[in-house]
């Protein structure tokens, strides 16, 4: 059934129950007719956001109880024993929509969490996972190995044989929620595809593999307002036999924060920067070799304000919204002096390499978004940064010879993809973590441990299409007018050394006879003042003659 009546839960093995828990009335779940070749029962509750309590007994303690919105118990059955129960509640004064399961395993199936040390719970199944803007920490507790009803347990530290619990081999799974849902039906009816193995591995994503030599811990990239679904399977080699462990979710972000909530994630400071710079993005993606000096502005204005931000945040701890108005001031300030050096210089090639550079970054960024990002050898710091710099150097090294169409490639690609960061202030996409991976991993020393799996859904395809298509079509725009012009303008200042000097030397120019700026400005004010001036009255001026 899809609700049940508070006090008594009626649960089938391997059957998922929705039930609505309150604080005051615990619901006993109770499992009958439990067959005799079933050795451990796991049960589990989970909710979207409030905390439910799981226990042996009516009165929970500290060993027989778990709380929190995944939870679960491992039930050990004896001999002849074919009843179990337990009891479910919830810590909020308000009714709690949760959905439980029992799922059964058989003497040689390993035991999730069987060799645990560091929890509570004598043999504990669940996933712990803590969160932060930056990456989500999961860990869990080692297996054991399964074993007949009422024999003793085998030992976790007797050996690293293949007879031990070394043997054992934890798979890492994934899945991701439909994007922009935070409904409690939909997280609901997607958990159940995350709990028993063969589910698991038809509808998860497998991230690593971990021996029992390995750590049981594992860290992945956050992704605010993003719903993701995090299980372990223990695979026993020798017996080819399986376990799940309790599947746990995340939306790495608050409900019950008032502000930057997972309904409204972005902060105003940040639509109103990126939307001033999709707005700037999206003129140069279709103009900007034509507006050279502002396509100039532009890439300074990125490239100054990356490496603003990176210096700002990591040596000073001011708040978002000041490093975030620093940083566009760094910016238009960077912005200015690419502009005023090409106009005092007017060095192409330093201005080019730039632009290229802000491709290069780009494009190297959008190469590690791929599975690419995510293989070992790329955890180490020197490897992923040199590899990195060299995929993006090679951008500007291969347009060595033709600036102009790496400029246009440059406006067309850069700037449309500011367009999609704009976007992604209001609706979530995949897309933005092209680049904040990037700048994650630059502020945060241990971010090289996270996997950076991302969703690519529906709506990431929708706004890839909008992003192919402003780039195509800013790059063929100005391929096809620029075809005929000269690659880049004239050098600025030394035209206008050369007009100075042709207007001082050229009588007959007319320019050479225009007056100085200050009697020009002196003469306006002049106009000026004259049209302000009373109308003197019309009639005689002269005295009369006698």
């Amino acid at each position: 059934s899809f609700f049940c009546n508070p006090g008594l839960l009626e649960l089938s093995l391997g059957k998922f129950r929705n039930v609505l828990l309150n604080q005051t009335n615990p619901v006993e779940a109770v499992i009958r007719n439990i067959a005799s070749n079933v050795t451990v029962i796991i049960f589990q509750v989970h909710a979207q956001q409030s905390d439910v309590v799981i226990s042996f007994d009516k009165n929970p303690s500290v060993n027989s109880s778990g709380t929190g919105v995944d939870k679960g118990l491992v039930s050990i059955l004896q001999p002849q024993q074919s009843v179990c129960t337990w009891y479910l509640q919830s810590l909020d004064a308000s009714q709690v929509l949760s959905t439980a399961i029992s799922i059964p395993y058989m003497e040689k199936d390993p035991i999730p969490g069987g060799c645990n040390l560091e929890f509570d719970l004598e043999v504990d199944p669940n996933i712990y996972l803590d969160y932060t803007l930056v990456d989500i920490h999961i860990k869990f507790a080692p297996a054991n190995l399964g074993y007949t009803r009422g024999a003793n347990p085998p030992s976790c530290d007797s050996g690293t044989g293949q007879n031990s619990r070394w043997r054992l081999r934890y798979d890492v799974y994934q899945y991701f929620l439909p994007e922009n849902d935070l409904s409690e039906m939909v997280l609901m009816s997607h958990i159940r595809k995350m709990s028993e193995v063969q589910s698991i591995k038809a509808n998860g994503i497998k991230m690593l593999t971990l021996t029992t030599d390995d750590k049981t811990n594992v860290y992945f990239s956050s992704l605010p307002g993003q719903g993701v679904i995090y299980n372990v399977i223990v695979w026993d080699p020798l017996w080819n036999t399986s376990a799940a462990y309790i599947p746990v979710h995340t939306y790495a972000c608050s409900f019950a924060d008032l502000v930057d909530n997972c309904s409204s994630l972005s902060k105003l400071s940040t639509k109103v920067f990126f939307t001033a710079l999709a707005i700037l993005g999206l003129f140069t993606c279709f103009f900007g070799h034509r507006f050279w000096k502002t396509d100039l502005f532009f890439m300074g204005f990125i490239f100054a304000g990356f490496f603003f931000f990176v210096f700002i945040t990591r040596v000073t701890g001011l708040g978002y919204d000041v490093r975030l108005i620093l940083t566009a001031v760094a910016g238009i300030i960077g912005g200015l002096f690419l502009v005023a050096s090409w106009w005092r210089f007017g060095s192409v090639l330093l201005c080019m390499f730039i632009i290229g550079l802000v491709l290069g970054f780009l494009f190297s960024s959008t190469v590690f978004f791929t599975p690419l990002g995510d293989y070992r050898v790329f955890r180490d710091d020197v490897v992923f940064w040199v590899t990195f710099s060299s995929v993006a150097l090679m951008i500007p090294v291969l347009f060595v010879g033709c600036p102009r169409i790496l400029n246009i490639l440059a406006s067309g690609i850069v700037g449309s993809y500011a367009v999609i960061l704009a976007i992604a202030c209001y609706v979530y996409t995949s897309l933005a973590y092209i680049t904040l991976d990037l700048l994650r991993r630059v502020l945060n020393d241990y971010f090289s441990r996270a996997y950076t799996n991302v969703p690519f859904q529906t709506n990431d395809f929708i706004i890839l299409s909008v992003w192919t298509m402003l780039a195509l079509s800013g790059v063929t725009v100005q391929l096809r007018r620029e075809r005929s012009e000269v690659p880049f303008p004239p050098h600025p200042y030394l035209t206008w050394k050369r007009e100075r000097e042709r207007r001082s030397t050229n009588v007959l120019d007319p320019s050479h006879h225009i007056p100085p700026l200050r009697e020009r400005i002196h003469n306006k004010l002049l106009h000026i003042k004259e049209f302000f001036q009373k109308e003197q009255p019309a009639g005689e001026r002269t005295p009369l003659l006698l």
